[in-house]
């Protein structure tokens, strides 16, 4: 399958899973907002009852305990009552609208009863009224009665308006009866959570608070006026919170909670899938990579070696001991170089299988490095080059296997060498000093360098930089991730340090043996 239709199937793929969990959050989110508005209306709905049974108990209050003391004054001052009451009823006539706020029935009740008062308090032998002159008497009872109880009324309707809200709260409400209407209202409106109150001034300080208050949850607060009707400058508010409001919000939503998880996981699942895809076609590449730069390295000693064989078998080769030396030494060099491409594959198999086992010893690396550095130096000069060697670590020494290490800083130098600038004269530079607890070694070069985006993988195995279809620099990929792994193998790090057509840099880290 072409990288570009697995690009596009996952492209729709993902695309349709995103969707799918765009579309559950969604639903979650006005899932919650709908049973956050239901809560809020509830919530409001109870506390505007609160505040209207407040105001109609204070009112109940006043016209039970003012009228009756409002009657008893009036009885009192029995003299003056009955004048009082024609005064009034001169002032106030019982007119038809207020005539008309009670039924025909409960004016026949009152007048009925009135009717019966009197004709207890009336001797027999003053019954001497004719019907007319009775039925005119009673009315005039009932209007007069009438006429008293509303002057009650309005003054206690006057004196709730002008000294009602003069008092303070605590007189006015019943505090440990406001929190039983509160609790039966929020249970009438089906909310059952746990809550607690306040009773705040105009300015928000506290007048009480419930006994078992606290604060958790009181950043989403509802707050009723409780009696709105007063004035705004004696104005108190109930407040009231719910610690468990968000649990009790999200667990009506728990059901869709596992399908959004699951589909979350089918996501992830899904872009491991892709990613796994996408390395195993990678690996595909550089395995046919290693294949194609294994063969090219095969063929090109084999193909030497043939030619040599070929030419030996010429009679006048035979007789020519030194052009016999020269092609038996060609042939001892490209079997050296087959063979050490052939260990050099079975080395980084041996270190996947964790097989290699390190001969660890105590050694110089000062000294290590100059044996390599003289070894290297005649390579160097025919590539037209030179080495410059700063070995100026004071402590050098090492715990290591020499032969891994030495192969180490070889296959640095060769790949200094193989890099080069083909028009310019290599400067390889080596140096090892002291940092920390570590011995710090640098192999650097003025070669071609690498660009910043492959720097990265350098030390991926069979990872070559790309150079088109060029087979000018030889080799499977393998040297810097053997580099690596022997690095770490020895508890050390590597990194390296590259700019195009400047120069690479590779820095090593080994921890040294204290004196």
């Amino acid at each position: 399958m072409k990288k570009s239709t697995i690009l596009i199937l996952g492209f729709i793929m993902g695309l349709s899973f995103l969707s799918l969990i765009y579309m559950q959050v969604r639903y979650i989110e006005e899932m919650v907002r709908m049973r956050n508005e239901q809560f809020d209306e509830s919530v409001k709905r109870s506390l505007y009852r609160v505040s209207k049974h407040a105001e109609l108990v204070e009112t109940e209050r006043w016209l039970m305990k003012d009228i009756s003391e409002s009657e008893r004054r009036a009885y009192a001052e029995s003299p003056a009552r009955s004048s009082n009451i024609t005064k009034q009823s001169q002032r106030m006539p019982m007119s038809n609208k207020n005539k008309g706020s009670y039924s025909s029935y409960e004016l026949q009740s009152m007048m009925q009863r009135d009717s019966d008062q009197v004709n207890l308090s009336i001797p027999k032998k003053t019954n001497v009224k004719t019907i007319p002159q009775t039925s005119r008497s009673l009315s005039e009872i009932v209007t007069n009665r009438y006429i008293y109880q509303r002057s009650l009324v309005d003054e206690v309707i006057w004196q709730m308006l002008y000294m009602a809200s003069e008092k303070s709260i605590s007189e006015r409400q019943d505090f440990r009866e406001l929190d039983n209407y509160l609790k039966a209202e929020l249970i009438n409106n089906g909310i059952t959570l746990l809550y607690h109150f306040q009773v705040l001034d105009r300015s928000g300080n506290e007048i009480y608070r419930c006994s078992d208050y606290e604060e958790k949850g009181n950043e989403s607060s509802y707050t009723q006026p409780l009696f709105p009707n007063d004035p705004s400058n004696r104005m108190t508010f109930i407040k009231v919170h719910f610690p468990a409001k968000r649990d009790y919000i999200y667990d009506s939503i728990d059901f869709v909670v596992p399908s959004t998880v699951f589909t979350l996981v089918l996501l992830i699942t899904f872009i491991l899938t892709i990613i796994i895809i996408f390395r195993q076609k990678k690996l595909t590449e550089m395995k046919n990579d290693f294949v194609n730069n294994m063969t090219h390295e095969f063929k090109t000693p084999i193909s030497t070696i043939s030619l040599a064989a070929q030419m030996l078998k010429d009679p006048s080769i035979a007789k020519s001991p030194t052009m016999f030396s020269h092609i038996s030494g060609v042939i001892n060099d490209e079997t050296k170089r087959l063979r050490f491409q052939v260990e050099k594959v079975l080395q980084m198999s041996m270190f996947d299988k964790q097989k290699a086992i390190l001969k660890m010893k105590e050694l110089d690396a000062n000294e290590m490095i100059a044996g390599v550095i003289h070894t290297f130096t005649i390579k160097v000069q025919q590539n037209n080059g030179r080495i410059e060697s700063y070995l100026e670590a004071e402590n050098a020494s090492v715990f290591v296997d020499e032969m891994h290490i030495t192969n180490v800083i070889f296959n640095l130098m060769d790949n200094a060498v193989k890099y080069k600038k083909p028009d310019e004269e290599l400067v390889l530079t080596v140096r090892t000093w002291n940092a920390s607890d570590k011995l710090m070694i640098s192999i650097e070069d003025n070669g071609i360098g690498i660009k910043r985006e492959n720097l990265k993988k350098v030390f991926e195995k069979f990872y070559r930089v790309h150079t088109g279809n060029l087979h000018d620099v030889k080799g499977f990929g393998l040297g810097l991730a053997y580099v690596k792994k022997i690095i770490e193998d020895h508890h050390g790090t590597i990194k390296a340090e590259s700019d195009l057509n400047v120069g690479t840099k590779f820095i090593i880290a080994l921890p040294y043996i204290k004196k």
